[in-house]
């Protein structure tokens, strides 16, 4: 009998295909990439045609060893890597390292991890896309020549530990401008009115807008502007001149690509980037579900692409019909357009992998978080296939003399898509049940008048959510890079995040600062998204991807070079803490390694002291009374412990959030 071998990324993924295939298959696992360039060096002869230098990635080589054993027992080999541009060129390292020219070697992909899809794979196996690997070998040495050309120059004038990115660079810069923009802010002065009106007959108020003139919206800008409306409102009379009645609809929203979910996530569930892409690998690669093993629930997560397969709308359509009615069933043509702007469409919207499977139906089979984003991604699949929601609006103006106040409220005639799935920002309903007695010959009389003072707002503070937004309107980056580019910048310290907020650090207005002044090419917003459009069309076949970094290098050494000469040294200081060095009695500061923040004495190198920094949080122990600190596993998970470990041995995975006293003992509240 014929033997197949199957490599995939995941080990995750493994069990899961197995089940699928015969027992003439083998599926193992490659964890990722096994070659890449080498991290003390550039790795790119600029010398000779910019050619890559892979070596094997350190503590793969066993991995490769035991591919190695079973290339050699199988008759054909198919690569099963990630449906992207990385599993491509993952793909192509794999042949280049196992040596799979003499063996019949071939690439497969699938959207979803079902056994449909993975058979479906098998009888459609093709050769490897060298364009597509290609476009990744160009990102890939892109962002190491800028990377590895631009960092040194950072430790060298502002401090260790630094570093500048394609990509990186410009987010930072991002939000540097709106930090400048918030600076630069000159609140202006504003009034509302709002008149509280008698309908003769009726107990209840009537809530009406100043809304201008009878000739005008106006906009009140002073009190002595406010006290002037006021005089001349004094004795005037109230009556209906113009009533509306319209309708609107709301139109579903469509299925959720990388950069929408993780905007959602956010909004909905609190999840950074990070979370949401590691709880939809989770989702996608597979959940053990009671009566049907290992299965994957929702299609590949990484897409900027709203297309959905045939089977997948007319199975929706179906389950739609069968539990919402027919007349909640959206039109075939709706839902199916992208907005036009470039995509990659390499393949479908992140949505269920079986629309039957409901999130009701896979509670007890997933994690709280888990459960919380299937949700989301189920629900705004089926609402995408509904029709769209129906609203009837009244719009009523009031004449006071000259002026006009308004009164405008909406009432849902028909649910549609919003029985399943509404937005986080979706705007409430606005109901005023006077709004029906009201008409040409109502009796209005004014009760009292509701004059407040506003200041305009500068502009919000990104957030992840607002950040991944802008930056695919932009065009820089792609749906794989938005969660690891935010995660760097917090990580380098150049952003701190509070409550959902991205601020920029000292550290981070400083690195800006000389890539805006040294490097005006890296962090222009225009330059990189033409960057992301000459990748494309690598992928596409149409551009050479060399000529890409040769094109570019050149100008890129230029700057380093003009930068080393005529850039000033910038020195940053530690942070100084209250913990004393117990050594010689100085207060230790606060350093960052490759493994984080630590304590070190200021006196090096006549003193040598360090510790480990351990984060309050503000809680006491509940045994001890000390404070909980945040520490980590020798693995590096995260958990919350007592300062006074070992001589207190209180931990907890869950951040002990809150303090309760409970008969007279201290008792921690979980969230």
């Amino acid at each position: 009998m014929a033997h197949y071998l199957v490599i995939v990324e995941s080990p995750a993924k493994v069990k899961t295909i197995k089940k699928f295939l015969g027992s003439n298959y083998t599926v193992t696992a490659s964890n990722g990439h096994v070659r890449d360039l080498p991290k003390s060096r550039l790795g790119i002869d600029v010398e000779h045609d910019f050619e890559p230098k892979y070596i094997t990635i350190r503590g793969k080589g066993e991995i490769l060893a035991n591919l190695r054993k079973e290339v050699k027992k199988a008759d054909k080999v198919y690569l099963a890597t990630d449906p992207d541009r990385e599993g491509e060129a993952i793909s192509w390292h794999l042949y280049e390292a196992l040596k799979l020219e003499n063996k019949k070697t071939y690439r497969i992909s699938f959207n979803e991890i079902t056994k449909s899809a993975v058979k479906a794979s098998i009888k459609n196996a093709r050769e490897i896309d060298m364009n597509l690997v290609d476009a990744q070998q160009a990102r890939r040495a892109l962002d190491r020549v800028v990377g590895y050309e631009i960092s040194p120059l950072l430790w060298e004038k502002v401090k260790r530990g630094l570093s500048a990115g394609r990509v990186q660079s410009v987010a930072l810069r991002i939000i540097a401008d709106r930090e400048e923009e918030i600076n630069a802010f000159i609140p202006e002065e504003y009034w509302s009115l709002d008149a509280y009106l008698r309908v003769e007959g009726e107990k209840k108020l009537l809530d009406a807008k100043f809304y201008g003139t009878d000739q005008e919206k106006m906009t009140i800008r002073s009190e002595e502007e406010m006290n002037r409306i006021l005089e001349e409102l004094d004795g005037a009379s109230y009556s209906v001149t113009d009533l509306k009645k319209g309708e609107r609809i709301k139109k579903a929203p469509v299925p959720f690509t990388t950069s929408t979910l993780q905007q959602e996530a956010s909004k909905v569930l609190n999840f950074s980037t990070q979370k949401t892409m590691r709880i939809a690998q989770q989702l996608y690669e597979g959940i053990d579900i009671r009566g049907n093993g290992t299965v994957g629930v929702i299609t590949y997560l990484r897409t900027d692409s709203t297309r959905v397969s045939e089977e997948a709308d007319a199975g929706a359509r179906s389950y739609i019909a069968e539990n919402y009615g027919a007349d909640y069933v959206a039109a075939p043509a709706s839902a199916q357009k992208d907005d036009g702007k470039k995509i990659q469409d390499a393949h479908e919207a992140i949505r269920p992998t079986d629309i039957r499977r409901t999130p009701a139906v896979l509670k007890e089979s997933l994690s709280r978080d888990q459960y919380r984003l299937y949700q989301l991604i189920w629900k705004r699949f089926a609402a995408s296939r509904m029709q769209a929601a129906r609203y009837e609006t009244t719009s009523i103006k009031i004449a006071a003399g000259k002026y006009r106040f308004t009164v405008s409220a909406s009432r849902i005639l028909f649910e549609g898509f919003r029985c399943v799935y509404t937005e986080a920002d979706d705007e409430k309903q606005s109901g005023n049940v006077l709004l029906k007695k009201l008409g040409p010959d109502s009796v209005l009389s004014k009760e009292y008048f509701e004059p407040k003072q506003h200041f305009t707002q500068p502009p919000a503070h990104y957030t992840e959510a607002s950040l991944v937004k802008t930056l695919e309107e932009l065009g820089i980056g792609r749906p794989s890079t938005y969660a690891p580019t935010i995660s760097t910048i917090i990580a380098r310290r150049y952003v701190a995040k509070e409550n959902r907020n991205l601020y920029l650090t000292e550290l981070g207005e400083i690195v800006n600062h000389i890539m805006k002044q040294a490097f005006p090419a890296i962090v222009d917003v225009n330059f990189t998204a033409n960057m992301e459009g000459l990748l494309d069309r690598v992928a596409e076949g149409k551009v050479e991807w060399k000529s890409v970094i040769s094109n570019f290098y050149p100008d890129l050494q230029e700057a380093v070079q003009m930068a080393e000469k005529e850039l000033e040294s910038i020195k940053i200081e530690d942070e100084v803490t209250d913990v004393v060095c117990e050594e010689c009695g100085r207060n230790m500061v606060i350093k960052y390694g490759p493994h984080g923040r630590f304590l070190a004495c200021p006196g090096f190198p006549e003193c040598r002291n360090t510790k480990p920094y351990l984060e309050k949080i503000g809680v006491a122990c509940p045994k001890c009374g000390k404070d909980i600190v945040i520490r980590k596993t020798k693995k590096g998970r995260k958990y919350y412990g007592c300062i006074d470990n070992p001589e207190c041995d209180f931990m907890s995975w869950q951040n002990p959030a809150a303090q309760q006293k409970t008969s007279g003992t201290e008792k921690i509240t979980n969230n």
